[in-house]
């Protein structure tokens, strides 16, 4: 069924043979684009605005919704007016951690790394295009270093994001990154031949620092984590105020590269 097909006109032009399997790919396709949707939104939304994000049709996005609701994998906001992730999910991501050897150890190095140096300590992978800090513990500092677990960033924004591209084709970089995930906040442009050039620079160094780029005052330090020889399935950060000595930005690097390591499978 396409965008404002009705059921009716969609049944018509559509063999008995083909339509349950079409039916089903369409709704399966719809429902993870509200789930992607909802994630990279971070907050309950309202049908309408869901829709309209979607490009789709209200009451289509009103059934889906209410079915993912039912099943528990999204919930009402108080209001009774917008939508959000349900229970049912953080069920699902609990017994993914609990189940995935990476993410039940890094989460480990993390808070460590994070109680040892005092600064906020990151664990990030590659999801959709972005990157994307799946945990996050924060540092010691009076001044708080804000870090959001599930929070997706452009990966020109980021020190892991080199990282994390590191040995991939040219073409396949261009095709990842828009020139929307080259403007940074403040408005600067970062050129697309520049972040190759560092992501270059990242994979010979095994490890990057960048300063500056999604705020003002801090830089990030990104260390790589090997799923198998050679091929970065994540990073180890930490995110330091950006008047960080060059003395403490080594001792800090050396450290990350070391842990990084020890998460690494060889």
């Amino acid at each position: 069924m396409q965008d404002g097909e009705t059921l009716t006109e969609w049944q018509a032009g559509s063999s008995d043979e083909e339509r349950p399997a079409n039916s089903r790919e369409k709704g399966l396709n719809r429902a993870l684009h509200i789930l992607e949707f909802l994630h990279a939104t971070q907050r309950a939304i309202g049908i309408g605005e869901l829709a309209k994000g979607l490009n789709a049709p209200r009451s289509t996005t009103y059934t889906l919704v209410r079915e993912l609701v039912g099943a528990g994998l999204l919930e009402m906001a108080g209001d009774g007016n917008r939508v959000y992730f349900g229970k049912k999910l953080y069920l699902y991501g609990m017994a993914y951690m609990r189940g995935n050897d990476l993410l039940r150890r890094g989460r480990q190095e993390v808070d460590t790394l994070s109680r040892e140096t005092g600064e906020t300590s990151e664990l990030c992978m590659l999801q959709s295009g972005r990157y994307t800090i799946v945990h996050s513990s924060p540092g010691t500092r009076p001044f708080r270093i804000s870090s959001a677990t599930g929070l997706q960033i452009p990966l020109p924004w980021t020190a892991s994001g080199r990282l994390l591209l590191a040995g991939l084709e040219r073409s396949r970089i261009e095709a990842m990154i828009s020139q929307d995930d080259l403007m940074l906040p403040d408005g600067r442009k970062i050129e697309l031949d520049d972040f190759i050039d560092d992501i270059a620079k990242a994979r010979v160094t095994g490890y990057c620092v960048t300063s500056g780029l999604v705020d003002a005052y801090t830089k990030c330090l990104a260390a790589p984590v090997f799923s198998t020889p050679g091929k970065i399935e994540a990073t180890m950060c930490l995110v330091v105020p950006i008047d960080t000595s060059e003395d403490r930005t080594g001792e800090l690097v050396a450290l990350l590269r070391d842990r990084a390591a020890r998460l690494s499978i060889s």
